[in-house]
């Protein structure tokens, strides 16, 4: 082989390697047994996303599971930095949990792809109304469009106008709120029995402290999106929680 030979030869091989390379950098866990044309298009909506049930025997509000399983569930306010979600997401996947999102219409329209990113990482999605406004001080017709807006953006982005209901800046439906809610196709409220205050930043170590210091077989914990404190405190707290043999899961395998 000449000299000029050899050195396009190297060129190409170079090439190959770097092509190589790019390629393994980019792929993700199971691209190598499944073709590229195959992969799904991103934020493609589910065929059939999980709707409301009736549980019998469950009261029309819950604030907590049954307590004679070991199991919990972590249900977070959802709204705020699409990022932090996501991150926050990812770290409860990477221990094995599975969450409940209640999230706010407004959000959804700003930000419709987390919809899918719920809902992909195997977690609950319910609604938490358009606005997230102090709704059990509404008139009925304004409580109304504020429950049945934010089911419009669910059943649109996924086929479903979500799993739970929670009221707005409280702890649990007025009688109002919780027939209009029943209404709207939501036979229970989910309200909870362990309120982590990571709402008001109180840093990652104190929201650790609040949360294991109560949470119990059954217990459903009230959670933020939108708070690093809460992304920060959330590995500890699975940690603990393992330890302890709770399984964190959605509201609806705790329920069910």
């Amino acid at each position: 082989m000449t000299a000029p030979d050899r050195r396009t030869a190297l060129r190409a091989g170079t090439g190959l390697l770097a092509g190589a390379a790019l390629s393994s950098a980019c792929s993700q866990p199971g691209d190598a047994v499944r073709p590229a044309a195959a992969r799904p298009a991103p934020h493609s909506s589910p065929a059939a996303a999980p709707a409301p049930r009736r549980y019998p025997g469950v009261p029309a509000q819950i604030t907590h599971g049954p307590r004679t399983r070991p199991r919990v569930a972590l249900t977070l306010h959802g709204q705020g930095d699409p990022a932090i979600a996501r991150a926050l997401l990812t770290e409860a996947e990477r221990h094995g949990a599975h969450l409940t999102v209640l999230a706010v219409g407004t959000w959804l329209d700003e930000h419709p792809e987390m919809a899918r990113r719920v809902l992909d990482g195997g977690h609950d999605l319910g609604n938490h109304t358009q606005r997230h406004l102090g709704i059990n001080t509404m008139p009925e017709a304004e409580a109304r469009e504020e429950i049945t807006a934010c089911a419009e953006r669910l059943k649109k982005l996924t086929g479903s106008i979500g799993t739970w209901f929670r009221p707005s800046r409280a702890p649990q439906a007025s009688p109002l709120v919780a027939r209009l809610a029943a209404e709207a196709g939501y036979p229970h409220v989910l309200s909870y029995d362990v309120d982590s205050l990571d709402y008001t930043a109180p840093g990652a170590a104190a929201v650790t402290r609040k949360v294991l210091g109560e949470v119990r077989d059954g217990s459903v914990v009230s959670l933020h999106f939108g708070y690093r404190d809460t992304v920060a405190a959330l590995p500890a707290v699975l940690e603990e929680l393992d330890r302890r043999g709770l399984r964190a899961v959605t509201t609806t395998e705790l329920i069910g």
